[in-house]
């Protein structure tokens, strides 16, 4: 069939479906630019000279060029020419230190059009001068986390990274009445799991939406890591843990000893589906003390259930629209997990856009279902960063935040 016509992959419909007011499905990655090439030595940025040096880039990369059109009751690529003025775009970021952050979380309520290619690039230019930020939003129907941190490597560096980089390592196969059994038992888990009572981590959202950033060292990190036999994402979920039982504390709730957090896992490319993500459920300890033992007890737990979920695929719900839709539906009063957190290796080297060098580049996590806060990490440039995403009108963010820094600090030291 010709190539931008046919009709969408199940699992990339089932990501639509996730789309809704309240649950905008973008992958968002956010980053402050130096002057050069078409920033000047004022911060002032020439978006001419962007979308002429972006034109070639985007011609190249199929994703970006597709519209979704109705088939029926289900979509199919539309062949769409995307008009740069349009997706290039220039934002307004006070001059205030935490702009960027106030910026992104308001992006995280604004859908994005999908009768045209459903991504855009927003240039902030900070009021009176000085740093430029630059946003990049990709709706999920587009790509996944791996094929979206391809897409930013082909904008945003000369290398050519248009498909994701995906798993290096083999999947050992289990047996068929093994799997089966695995995927019945998430099914029931979907369904009726009842893990976490009743929490300000979990229940209806507002629009008071609140982001923070952070970074840490990643070279210091995978070293400290290293002799331990953890790795940098055990080390992600262990600060995340520090921070959770921060905000619990802060909000004058009960410590659970255990939290699920939900964490997905990268699966190898098979089929068209943009989308082939799998998924982990990780119980965070909350009262272990000893550091070198919540790690254990993490690393022990990601041990198992990932080579548990490359084997087993998509999350049973998310392999087709119905599914989607059953899980949309029992998701707004899940109790099975109290928050996302989500880690996603990126380019090892600096990067630019457009000749213009690009400091940490921090991700945006979906708040989705009733959970209230989420964690997106990123490994970039030797760098760790983290976008912390939650509603500010019920959830203890600033002390979350405070708590993971100070526990990466701590990791790193």
């Amino acid at each position: 069939m010709r190539s931008g016509s046919e009709r969408l992959a199940p699992a990339d419909e089932a990501n639509l479906v996730l789309d809704r007011v309240g649950q905008i499905n973008v992958f968002l990655v956010a980053a402050m630019l130096g002057p050069g090439g078409f920033v000047d030595s004022d911060g002032t940025p020439d978006l001419s000279a962007l979308r002429s040096a972006l034109a070639r880039r985007v011609d190249a990369l199929p994703a970006l060029r597709r519209g979704i059109g109705r088939d029926g009751r289900g979509h199919r690529w539309v062949e769409a020419h995307p008009d740069l003025r349009h997706h290039v775009r220039l934002a307004e970021l006070p001059d205030k230190p935490e702009a960027l952050e106030r910026l992104c979380a308001h992006l995280m309520t604004v859908p994005l059009e999908l009768d045209r290619p459903p991504w855009e690039i927003l240039v902030a230019p900070r009021a009176g001068g000085g740093q430029t930020a630059v946003v990049l939003r990709i709706h999920h129907v587009l790509a996944d986390g791996m094929a979206a941190v391809a897409i930013v490597q082909s904008l945003f560096d000369d290398a050519r990274h248009d498909e994701p980089r995906r798993l290096s390592t083999s999947v050992v196969r289990r047996s068929l009445m093994t799997r089966v059994t695995y995927g019945l038992r998430r099914i029931r888990l979907t369904l009726s799991g009842h893990e976490v009572g009743t929490t300000v981590l979990l229940g209806e959202r507002t629009d008071s939406r609140a982001v923070v950033f952070l970074d840490a060292d990643l070279l210091a990190l995978e070293a400290r890591m290293r002799p331990q036999g953890s790795t940098v994402n055990d080390a992600l979920l262990a600060s995340v843990a520090a921070g959770y039982r921060a905000a619990l504390t802060a909000a004058g709730e009960r410590i659970p000893d255990r939290l699920p957090v939900s964490v997905p896992v990268a699966l190898e490319q098979r089929g068209s589906a943009r989308n082939q993500v799998g998924v982990m459920l990780i119980r965070l300890p909350l009262t272990v003390s000893d550091p070198d033992e919540r790690l254990r007890l993490i690393g022990a737990q990601t041990r198992i259930e990932k080579a548990a979920a490359r084997d087993q695929g998509t999350l049973e719900f998310m392999r087709g629209p119905t599914g989607a839709r059953i899980m949309n539906r029992l998701a707004r009063r899940q109790r099975l997990v109290g928050g996302f957190v989500t880690n996603v290796r990126g380019p090892e080297q600096a990067q630019s856009l457009a000749g213009a060098p690009i400091g940490p580049m921090w991700p945006v996590a979906v708040l989705a279902a009733n959970v209230r806060l989420g964690v997106a990490a990123l490994s970039v440039g030797g760098r760790l960063c983290l976008g912390i995403h939650f509603d500010a009108a019920h959830v203890p963010g600033a002390e979350f935040a405070d708590a993971v820094s100070e526990e990466l600090r701590r990791l790193t030291v």
